[in-house]
């Protein structure tokens, strides 16, 4: 290489003497040294670029906090709420954890406003009214995380009972494997629709109960359940679930009134599903529709099935038998073992009479049953046909498409549209 500085018209004038590799180094620019020349937009600033390399001063000490992936155990009366998800202007669940959790100093400002940054999720998705025993959560906190500094924030119908430090990719809501609902009624909701009867004083008859357990075992396994839900179509291979069981409890005696309890564990439920199926159980035990009927909604043709009030029906139980077998040895398993008896408190304490209580007062059953006589099996409900599957509708949970994509029954077998 030539040693001397060749300019741009020697190089014009000397082209064809010099190689590729020389004309380069030629006319490459000279790189910036930032420490000897001076910045020329600095001279166009009115402050002449004074502070520029100044780092801002912090008011308080930095600390960076680490956070792990934790499933946190929580419990709720619904009653005074518009359901678990997060509503603008509406009281819900999650923005009264939300704030407690701000409140504590365990999300910052922008993890309340921005809920995803920390990975948040919860297992169900509950609608207005309806209450949850073990609602699980998902999200990222502080190693420190204490759940009586929560508590300290919230209403006392809203508790945190426990926590485990669970994988980095877990989700509560994905890696469910079923969940478990109960509904609570009056037994008078069962009577005969022909006979006279007081909910103070009705008692249900043991050939009675027996008929309910027979007709509630019918759901059990994999049906189309498009007729119990909205905007469902029966070629639509989500409205295939796959109902693990569904029992009735012996009747029990509470503030004068005989109440039962029905607890179905399925894979996944629609929005409205539950509701529904304890909805046409009672028109078929009541009388005002047959079997053929409850046989029919199941099959291709369109039957307006009857939706149950919301009242008593609360999440019970979110179950991970896949994930605590995969990651037991390793992390806590989600069984809640320890928790059961605080959890158990709650629900007789807040749950159990406010279901009671506003049943009793307000009979809301009674004056659903009255709307349940004239219902018609072979009409559209023309609410259901304006339904929004929003927060404000959403009772059950809303299935991701992955989980709808890759429905599986109990040994793990998927399910096909027409089985």
């Amino acid at each position: 290489m030539r040693n001397e500085t060749i300019n741009r018209k020697d190089l014009t004038n000397n082209y064809s003497a010099l190689s590729m590799s020389e004309i380069k180094n030629t006319i490459r620019k000279a790189r910036y040294d930032g420490r000897t020349k001076k910045r020329k937009w600095e001279d166009r600033r009115a402050d002449q670029g004074a502070g520029l390399d100044m780092k801002q001063a912090r008011t308080e000490p930095f600390e960076r906090v680490k956070r792990r992936k934790f499933a946190v155990l929580m419990a709720y009366s619904g009653v005074n709420f518009y359901g678990m998800q997060r509503n603008p202007q509406m009281p819900t669940i999650e923005e009264s954890f939300f704030n407690a959790l701000l409140k504590a100093d365990f999300i910052t400002q922008d993890g309340y406003n921005q809920v995803q940054t920390v990975q948040f999720q919860r297992a169900a998705r509950t609608d207005k009214g309806v209450s949850a025993a073990r609602q699980i959560i998902s999200m990222k906190l502080p190693e420190a995380f204490e759940i009586e500094k929560v508590n300290e924030h919230l209403p006392e119908t809203i508790r945190v009972f426990g926590s485990r430090r669970v994988t980095k990719g877990f989700n509560s809501k994905v890696q469910c494997d079923a969940r478990t609902y109960m509904y609570m009624l009056p037994t008078v909701a069962f009577a005969p629709f022909d006979e006279e009867v007081s909910q103070e004083t009705y008692t249900l008859s043991d050939d009675r109960y027996e008929k309910i357990k027979a007709l509630l075992g019918k759901f059990v396994g994999t049906k189309n359940f498009h007729n119990y839900t909205s905007k469902k179509r029966y070629n639509d291979p989500s409205a295939s679930r796959y109902i693990m069981s569904f029992t009735c409890d012996p009747p029990i005696k509470i503030n004068g009134v005989e109440f039962v309890v029905v607890k179905v564990k399925g894979q996944s439920f629609m929005l409205h599903q539950i509701r529904k199926m304890v909805g046409i159980t009672l028109a078929v035990i009541r009388g005002h529709t047959t079997e053929e009927t409850f046989d029919k909604s199941f099959l291709k043709e369109k039957v307006n099935v009857p939706r149950a009030p919301g009242l008593g029906l609360v999440l019970e139980y979110v179950h991970y038998d896949r994930y605590n077998a995969r990651y037991g040895s390793d992390h806590d398993k989600l069984l809640w073992e320890e928790e059961n008896e605080t959890v158990e408190a709650f629900k007789k304490k807040y749950i159990y009479p406010t279901i009671v209580d506003t049943e009793i007062k307000d009979k809301a059953m009674i004056d659903w049953l009255t709307c349940l006589m004239i219902h018609r099996y072979d009409i559209p409900d023309e609410t259901e046909a304006n339904d929004d599957e929003s927060v404000e509708s959403g009772d059950e949970v809303e299935v991701q498409k992955k989980d709808e994509d890759n429905i599986s029954d109990n040994d793990g077998n998927k399910i096909s549209e027409n089985k």
